[in-house]
């Protein structure tokens, strides 16, 4: 797994690619704990390189909603695959992370006035 971090005027985008397991997901974890910080930028997951993800990865996102939700940070996912899809969704926790589609709209939504960082 890789994870390389783009900053994008007060937005930190992670680009995330490979498989999310349990070997792979301190990776993803180590970079969300960086990037989520009080009064630091919002931050959004790209998933589109991610085919799969298992529980350890699903708990290092829970995580880092969580992390969001304690330092008020925007926090939110994109791109994700059919399978990360139904992997969340399998969870319910496509109701509790703030999922767009792509890059662009999630850009588009982190902008607006309402936060976004789950329910």
């Amino acid at each position: 797994m890789k994870v390389q971090v783009r900053n994008l005027d007060k937005i930190s985008i992670l680009d995330s690619s490979g498989d999310v397991d349990l070997y792979s997901s301190p990776r993803l974890r180590e970079a969300l704990l960086a990037e989520i910080q009080p009064g630091g930028p919002s931050v959004l997951v790209n998933m589109s390189g991610v085919a799969y993800i298992d529980s350890s990865g699903i708990a290092t996102l829970v995580e880092g909603l969580q992390l969001s939700r304690q330092t008020k940070t925007r926090f939110g996912l994109f791109g994700l695959r059919p399978n990360a899809r139904s992997v969340l969704e399998l969870a319910r926790l496509h109701k509790v992370f703030a999922i767009f589609e792509n890059e662009a709209e999630a850009l588009e939504k982190i902008g607006s006035v309402q936060p976004f960082s789950g329910i």
